[in-house]
């Protein structure tokens, strides 16, 4: 026997552990090893797993296999602790066995000294320290998660009997629940807390003279934003609209409300912003024509008033934000007496576009404000006309170079600069070769050749046969070609 069961070797033993001639029976086993029937009544544990409870004993804790035979062979790093009930999740995971399974943290005191892992609580306070000591209870999980002790996620404070509202959102907890020491041990206190009156937490700046009820006056959105509820400014000659609405008392009135701040224009309170740009209109620099006391952004100057202007706004400009065209310089313009595209658009083209297609810089002989990329351009007055498969291609087919930019005079016209030159210049004629002489703009085939036209003409039996039984395939600088050109037309070149 191994030697934990030692001590049961003889043959006065066996039925410890056998019914009499038959195989170990479970029941006996568990009788033994309380602790694991205990368990396993209370259906907790790897052992009562689906895995195990079908299974005996025996299955995995066989015997007589000599002293020094391992009966427990438990597998730390492949063992799925799921099947205990307990699945690691969070920091868990990344915990080893030996950091949770301590005989300090077992409490039930069958499995003390035993070296085992079983016998451990699920309960958070079994291993970890109760910061709280017992003053929030023992169910950790509803403030807390298994990834972080902080912050403790899954406390809400809306659930609490103090919502938190308005600036109170943005207070660290420890302004409100204070860290001390407590047993010795550092506290933070949650529970037992004040908080029926404001000035449980803060000090009364009026000394009780306007009552304890600061909600009267103030809100948490800020101590400034008074509740002006009580007095009415309608019945001034300076109703509160729009943004004035919020404004605390002071930033008018100053410290004495009293005082009678001047209110006839806006720039008695705001300063210029335009620097008398608008100065000089009939309104004389009335804010109120284009902006109102809701906010100075976004201005009342709408798309129809813009019309009125000198630069009515089209196609792709009415989708521009303003200041892409009036902030200029790190501040915004108005009056802008350019009305050119180049005034306010980059000439990409360069040195390409010949000046007599941008007459005046004006970028519309070709474009359109509907959109950059919808081109009105007649391409015949370039003495290159678009014909045939020409007039199906994209633009950038031609005028688009192998660096991505757009050329337009580098483009030269003969065939060759665009297209491969197939027949490896058997046609060339002082350095430039001509295709229209056989070719056609619609398609490749030779549709303008006329071989009667030639010094052969074919007459007779030559006028019927295949092409390609006298222009056959070779090869020149390693490329297959066709000849067309002979030096010798000869009969005895190709007769024998």
């Amino acid at each position: 026997m191994s030697r934990v069961h030692s001590n049961l070797e003889g043959m006065s033993n066996c039925t410890k552990c056998h019914e009499l001639g038959q195989k170990v029976d479970s029941k006996k086993c568990l009788n033994c090893h309380s602790e694991i029937k205990e368990l396993i009544n209370q259906k907790r544990g790897y052992h009562s797993s689906d895995e195990v409870t079908k299974k005996e004993c025996w299955d995995c804790h066989s015997e007589h296999h000599g002293r020094n035979f391992e009966i427990i062979r438990f597998d730390t790093k492949n063992f799925d602790h799921a099947k205990t009930g307990y699945p690691l999740i969070g920091k868990h995971k990344s915990a080893s066995c030996n950091d949770c399974h301590q005989e300090k943290n077992i409490l039930n005191k069958k499995f003390k000294s035993k070296k085992t892992y079983l016998g451990l609580d699920r309960k958070c306070q079994s291993c970890h320290y109760d910061y709280h000591q017992t003053t929030l209870g023992n169910d950790c999980l509803q403030c807390h998660n298994y990834n972080t002790f902080r912050p403790a996620e899954k406390f809400n404070h809306q659930k609490s009997k103090f919502n938190l509202t308005g600036k109170h959102l943005e207070v660290k907890c420890e302004k409100c629940h204070k860290i001390e020491v407590r047993n010795d041990k550092e506290f933070q206190k949650f529970k037992g807390l004040k908080f029926s009156n404001c000035n449980d937490c803060h000090v009364d700046v009026h000394n009780t003279r306007f009552g304890s009820d600061c909600q009267k006056c103030h809100n948490t959105n800020s101590f400034l934003n008074v509740n002006q509820s009580k007095f009415n400014h309608d019945i001034t000659k300076f109703p509160l609209t729009g943004k004035h609405t919020s404004l605390n008392c002071s930033q008018c009135h100053g410290v004495k409300l009293s005082s009678k701040p001047k209110h006839e224009k806006c720039s008695d309170c705001h300063t210029e912003y335009h620097n008398s740009e608008f100065i000089t209109r009939e309104s004389k620099g009335e804010c109120s024509e284009c902006h109102s006391t809701s906010g100075f952004s976004p201005s009342k100057f709408t798309v129809e008033l813009h019309q009125l202007t000198k630069f009515k706004l089209t196609g792709k400009h009415l989708a521009i934000p303003c200041y892409k065209c009036h902030f200029v310089d790190k501040k915004y313009a108005f009056k802008i007496n350019s009305e050119k595209c180049s005034d306010c658009h980059n000439n990409i083209h360069l040195k390409e576009l010949n000046e007599k297609y941008l007459v005046e810089k004006d970028c519309l002989n070709c474009h359109q404000v509907e959109g950059w990329e919808k081109i009105n351009f007649e391409h015949s007055i370039t003495g290159f006309n678009l014909v045939g498969k020409h007039s199906t291609i994209n633009c950038n087919s031609c005028h688009r170079n192998n660096q991505g930019e757009i050329v337009f005079n580098s483009v030269q016209k003969n065939c060759s600069d665009c297209h491969l030159d197939i027949h490896l210049g058997q046609f060339n004629q002082n350095g430039v070769t001509d295709c229209s002489r056989c070719h056609t703009f619609y398609n490749w085939k030779p549709d303008s050749f006329n071989h009667n036209s030639t010094r052969f003409p074919l007459t007779g039996a030559h006028s019927k046969i295949d092409c390609n039984k006298c222009h056959k395939t070779t090869l020149k600088d390693d490329k297959k070609i066709t000849l067309y050109k002979f030096d010798d037309i000869k009969c005895a070149v190709c007769h024998t």
